[in-house]
This record gives structure tokens, sequence and C-alpha cells, in this order.
């Protein structure tokens, strides 16, 4: 399982939220390229960027960032970044830039048809973002919780092609309360395509409870505040993971 380091971008700067809240943001970085080079130098294998702004604006905010990411990591890992991509050709813009993953949101729920085309356009890069509190999925930056079920839709975006579905428990994200293990196993057991786990990783107990439903197909855990907090280590996490992921 990949423990996957979050870089969450708001004015330029890394940031955390809690609950998603753009007033609640902790800045833990003026240099988002700097933070990247360290995630890689302690043994990252995938990064996990999103444009706050843009989430909330709909449109890319913080392209200047992302592309000095993208120039800091070059080609040593793959990079997934989310946040205000609501057409082909800003996915377009992104993966010329050397964004390996993109991750569609709100558009996905919103508008499924540009899902569809973009799974068509795109294939294999194409992640969908999933957040839901009690089961409902929430667009618009977590503003606005729906009435669609996380799994009725996921179970869609599967057919359309996706790559994998980011499910995160809104409830949890930020938060250092420990993952949503339960709804998560209930997601990935429904679905042919992996599933990445989000919101609330908080210490190492986390990553073990993930790596046990390994095997029912979550492939990876993002994590953000808990190592910006030095609450989880991500060398020991990762190793962690990797052990269980033998034995499994």
């Amino acid at each position: 399982m990949l423990i996957i380091p979050a870089i969450d971008i708001k004015d330029g700067k890394c940031v955390r939220l809690k609950q998603g809240v753009m007033e609640n943001a902790t800045v833990f970085s003026d240099d988002p390229p700097a933070m990247a080079r360290h995630w890689i130098d302690q043994g990252a294998r995938r990064l996990h960027v999103v444009d706050l702004n843009g989430a909330f604006a709909g449109k890319p905010k913080n392209e200047e960032a992302v592309k000095a990411i993208v120039k800091a990591v070059g080609e040593e890992i793959p990079v997934q970044l989310g946040g205000g991509i609501r057409d082909l050709e800003t996915i377009e813009c992104y993966l010329d830039d050397g964004i390996t993953y993109v991750i569609i949101g709100s558009a996905a729920v919103k508008t499924p048809g540009f899902l569809h085309d973009a799974c068509y356009a795109f294939p294999g890069h194409i992640l969908v973002g999933l957040d839901a509190r009690d089961g409902k999925v929430a667009v618009d930056g977590w503003s606005k919780v729906t009435g669609h079920d996380v799994v009725d839709l996921a179970r869609r975006f599967q057919d359309y092609g996706v790559e994998a579905i980011i499910y995160t428990d809104i409830g949890r994200d930020g938060m250092l309360t420990g993952v949503n293990v339960e709804a998560t196993v209930k997601l990935a057991r429904e679905l042919a395509v992996p599933v990445i786990a989000s919101g609330g990783i908080t210490n190492l107990e986390d990553v073990k409870a993930l790596c046990a439903v390994e095997s029912d197909g979550i492939v990876g855990a993002v994590t953000g505040r808990a190592l910006y907090e030095g609450r989880l280590d991500f060398k020991a996490a990762q190793k962690l993971a990797d052990e269980l992921g033998l034995k499994g």
C-alpha cells in the first residue's frame, strides 16, 4: 500500500484545512516544490496535490505552483492533481505539464458526461475524488452535500473507465480522529477499480487498519496534517505498509 503525502495549495502556499473550510487553513510551507522534494527524499512513491483555490473557483488558480512541483519532481514519481478541473483542455494542459493523474471531483458528480469524455480521451490518467459525509457525496469544496449515494456513483464512474477512486470521509479529514476504515472498505468491496483512502489518517494504527483490508482493493492512503504536525512519521508508515503488504 502506498502512503501518499498531500500537498494542498492555497494562494501559492502549502496548507491544511479542517473539514474543507478555507478559513481554517494552517500554512505549513511557503515553498511547494521544496515540500515535494522533501517527500521524495523521505521515500514517497506518489504525491497528492490539490489546488484549493481552484476547487472553490471551478478553474485552476495555482498553475505556477503546480508547474514548480512537477519540475521539482521530474519523472521520479507520479503526481496526482485535483482542484478546479472542469474541462478537457485543462486536463490536457496538466498532462502536458507532467502531471500523471488528474483528479475530477465535483465536476464528475455534476456533469458526468464530462467525466465520461475525459476517461475516453485520456485513458489511464483519470481518477475520481468522491468526498462523502454519512455516505452521501459532497461537492463544491464540500460546501454542498448531495443526495447521491457514494457507492452508486462510484459504480457508475467505474463503468466509465476511471483508473481509481479517491474516497474522503469529510467528517474525518484534517481532524486527526482516525480513518473511517468501515466506510472505505464498504466502498472498495463494491468496486473492481482500486480505492485510495483519504481523510483522518493519523498514526501507525490507522496504517495497520488499512493494510489489514488492503486485499479488499484499497491500494493507497493520502495523508497530510498528521505528517506536517509530526504525528505520523512518513518513513515509518511506508515501511510498516510495505512489511504488512509482504505478509499479506
